[in-house]
């Protein structure tokens, strides 16, 4: 277990991207979609583009359990929607800093919601 985890935060510090699976919240299927992430410590932060407008996000609301993927290292993480305003601000900040605020203002259209993982 100890080793994939660490192949698995190895690879989560070396990319920008990773695809999340969530289950559709009517239809039941996967979806798989390629987001942005911030991991700190044990903590995988999540950030719907269009804030609690993302469908994603309302997936995840119903089902909160997720699979991530960095490039073939997997996991199944219980998320956590994170939507007092200072969170999420301190999340966005995460953001900026390591996508650059430009980017994140040119993607992100709604800054209401966030997400937070343990990988512990």
């Amino acid at each position: 277990m100890s080793i994939s985890k660490d192949s698995l935060k190895e690879r989560l510090t070396r990319y920008r991207q990773i695809k999340i699976s969530v289950i559709g919240r009517k239809s039941g299927r996967t979806i798989s979609i390629p987001v942005w992430f911030v991991l700190e410590g044990e903590k995988l932060y999540l950030l719907p583009v269009q804030g609690s407008d993302t469908q994603w996000y309302k997936n995840v609301l119903k089902n909160p359990s997720i699979r991530i993927d960095a490039r073939g290292v997997g996991a199944e993480l219980r998320v956590q929607p994170v939507t007092e305003s200072k969170m999420v601000k301190s999340v966005i900040e995460k953001f900026r800093e390591k996508y650059g605020a430009g980017d994140v203002k040119k993607y992100y259209s709604k800054f209401d919601v966030a997400f937070v993982a343990n990988l512990g």
